[in-house]
């Protein structure tokens, strides 16, 4: 008699090798933190892995929300998208009010948590919120976005929240218009129509040069061209000894000469020249080609979710880690303007930390739901 087989069994997925790069890179970054940080917080807390225990702290929380995200089934998010859209627009006005807003080197992007230390930066919370947004809105009408004037009115919906951050943060809001803009080409069968948005992008980045209220960016144009000119070009000129010092090899974890005092803010958006100095181009290289095995997983996850939705959650993600780093090692390297991008899962920062991880934990849920048919060879028979 012959053998039957039996009803397909589909396979679950879970990305294992994303977790192992997401862990990895949390374990360097931290060990990198403390290596940059450790002379700054020793002077100024008497403590040298002061940062090191608050990032580390956030970190594990991050972690432990992670895997709570991980675990859950991600389309439930599909109808707080909105809600977390006007979150993110409510909080972004708020931090502009003089007297609520905190204000770190003049500029007021933080807002304090009541009866503690701890503050909040809602621009890295409007960046998960648009993720969440623009998935929920494409993935309901994806037909729709075949014509230029759906496409045209997403990108509008954006606009709000783009023009708040912008006042005091270009940089972010420059990643948050490169995520939509990265989420609607993925959407858009029409590769004219992406070009149109980009130019749209574009021309509201210049837009926010040419203001009055834009001096300061202005100053930032003519810094980059000429950093010995300036006195805020010194933070140029000292990133760029250290990278130039690091050698192929580097000086050796722990000996960076210009962290001692010399390059500010070298915990936070330098933290990539104190890498190639105490690393040389081989620790660099290293780091990108981790940020380039996440990015790879995150595409092998969009193509294979099991809806659009989740498709577009992991694009979003995608395109916020690559415009982020792009830009951090950007400037580092005064390819760009000098502004405020940090390193993700390196530069100190609580708030990325957190709303990084939960974005972590995003992209786990979804591949969580990947489902695979065995192979014929895979088919077990009565």
């Amino acid at each position: 008699m012959a053998r039957r087989p039996k009803k397909k069994r589909k396979i679950k997925y879970f990305d294992y090798s994303l977790l192992f790069i997401i862990i990895f890179l949390i374990c360097f970054g931290l060990v990198m933190l403390y290596s940059t940080s450790a002379y700054d917080a020793q002077n100024t807390f008497h403590d040298p892995a002061h940062y090191l225990k608050r990032q580390g702290m956030s970190f594990a929380i991050g972690l432990g929300g992670m895997f709570i995200l991980a675990n859950m089934d991600y389309r439930i998010w599909k109808k707080f998208g909105t809600l977390a859209y006007l979150a993110a627009l409510v909080l972004c006005s708020i931090v502009l009010i003089p007297g609520i807003g905190i204000d770190h080197n003049g500029s007021r992007r933080w807002l304090g948590i009541p009866n503690s230390s701890l503050e909040f930066q809602p621009s890295e919370f409007a960046k998960l919120a648009v993720i969440m947004f623009l998935a929920s809105l494409i993935s309901r009408m994806p037909k729709k976005m075949a014509k230029f004037s759906m496409v045209i009115r997403v990108v509008a919906v954006i606009i709000p929240i783009f023009a708040l951050i912008a006042y005091n943060n270009l940089s972010t809001a420059i990643i948050v218009l490169g995520i939509a803009v990265a989420m609607v080409f993925v959407s858009s069968p029409k590769y004219v129509q992406f070009f149109a948005v980009g130019g749209v992008g574009l021309g509201a980045i210049g837009l926010f040069l040419l203001l009055p209220s834009a001096g300061y960016r202005g100053d930032r144009l003519a810094m980059w061209q000429h950093p010995e000119d300036f006195e805020k070009g010194f933070q140029t000129l000292q990133g760029l000894y250290a990278i130039g010092s690091g050698g192929l090899f580097g000086k050796g974890l722990g000996n960076s000469m210009q962290k001692l005092g010399f390059v500010p803010e070298a915990p936070n958006d330098m933290i990539f020249s104190i890498i190639c100095e105490e690393l040389g181009l081989f620790g660099a290289i290293c780091v990108i080609l981790l940020f380039l095995l996440l990015m790879w997983r995150f595409m092998v996850i969009a193509n294979n979710a099991r809806d659009l939705y989740g498709s577009l959650l992991v694009t979003g993600i995608l395109a916020h880690i690559a415009i982020q780093v792009v830009l951090n090692i950007a400037v580092v390297t005064n390819t760009i303007p000098n502004t405020g991008v940090t390193l993700p899962f390196f530069s100190y920062g609580g708030t990325s930390a957190l709303f990084l991880m939960a974005e972590m934990g995003l992209a786990l849920a979804v591949s969580k739901g990947i489902q695979f048919e065995p192979d014929a060879s895979e088919i077990a028979y009565d």
